[in-house]
């Protein structure tokens, strides 16, 4: 194998890689954006008036990449009291309860 065929074949496969990192890419952020939709509902029936964006960035940060896609999923299936107990867990987690804290002014509308 020539050095020029060997380049070729380099450049293909980081081609190829970077081709497949953008795909996960892409499919990492259908599944934030479902999990936000599915914790955002949960967070605004458990406290009503309160502004969720907020909170739903921080439950989602604090979440796993599998917590993620099985969150997401309940935007398909429904959301079941596993659901919602898997929300409240995440965001009692040091973490979320930081990041909520950190945004509390946003919370109350400040």
């Amino acid at each position: 194998m020539t050095t020029t065929m060997k380049m070729t074949s380099l450049i293909c496969a980081a081609a190829i890689l970077s081709g497949c990192a953008a795909a996960n890419d892409a499919a990492d952020a259908v599944a934030r954006d479902r999990a936000k939709t599915v914790v955002n509902g949960v967070v605004e029936k458990r406290f009503p008036g309160l502004d969720a964006r907020p909170v739903t960035d921080c439950i989602i940060d604090a979440a796993s990449a599998g917590e993620i896609i099985e969150i997401a999923g309940a935007s398909v299936t429904g959301v079941t009291q596993s659901t919602v107990e898997q929300v409240v867990d995440i965001a009692a987690r040091p973490e979320a309860v930081n990041c909520i804290a950190d945004n509390s002014l946003t919370l109350l509308g400040g």
